[in-house]
């Protein structure tokens, strides 16, 4: 038996709790750097079979990040700059760290979008955005439409080759891809203002 049919035997509860945990896990500063969340997003996907499994699926992802986001915002707010020079985050995450850090300093809520959506930058964005004094009001939407995107992408991606990218498959791709071009725009007209 291969991964991809005992992957649809599970039942959907179990790869839905289990993808949500690991999401969760990847938006924690230090616990991410362990984690394989986009590699669970992608494994879970491989079992969606419709329009209503992926719009579990992605919810429950989003969700799941943005809370492990706001738990990362939260160790920033409270531990501050020092975490930056913590052990884990020297050996590991150093680098992006600095990146985070000058694309908040240069871009504030943009930043934080714009970070969630880059691998290896999305688990040190919300802490760093905590340290650098970004208020709730600026980092919610901006964390939300970034896990938005960026759980959806390894999602759709993932479908598109189980599925052969037709009928369904394709729908959702066109659906998810446009509403993620408003909110990019939305967000970028709102930065202009």
């Amino acid at each position: 038996m291969d991964v991809l049919t005992w992957l649809q035997e599970l039942p959907e509860y179990a790869i839905v709790a289990a993808t949500g945990l690991l999401v969760l896990g990847e938006g924690i500063i230090g616990v991410g750097f362990f984690l394989p969340g986009e590699a669970a997003l992608l494994l879970a996907a491989a079992a969606v079979g419709s329009i209503a499994d992926f719009f579990l699926l992605w919810s429950t992802a989003v969700a799941c990040s943005v809370a492990g986001n706001v738990v990362g915002f939260e160790l920033g707010r409270r531990v501050g700059p020092p975490l930056r020079d913590t052990r884990l985050v020297r050996k590991r995450g150093a680098e992006s760290w600095d990146k985070a850090t000058l694309m908040l300093q240069k871009h504030g809520a943009w930043a934080v979008f714009t970070g969630r959506v880059i691998p290896f930058v999305r688990n040190v964005v919300p802490p760093v955005a905590g340290a650098g004094g970004l208020s709730y009001r600026m980092f919610l939407p901006a964390v939300t439409a970034g896990a938005a995107i960026a759980t959806a992408l390894p999602i759709l991606f993932a479908m598109a080759i189980a599925q052969g990218a037709r009928g369904a498959g394709a729908g959702i791709v066109v659906a998810v891809l446009l509403a993620a071009a408003i909110v990019v725009f939305v967000m970028y007209r709102r930065r202009r203002r």
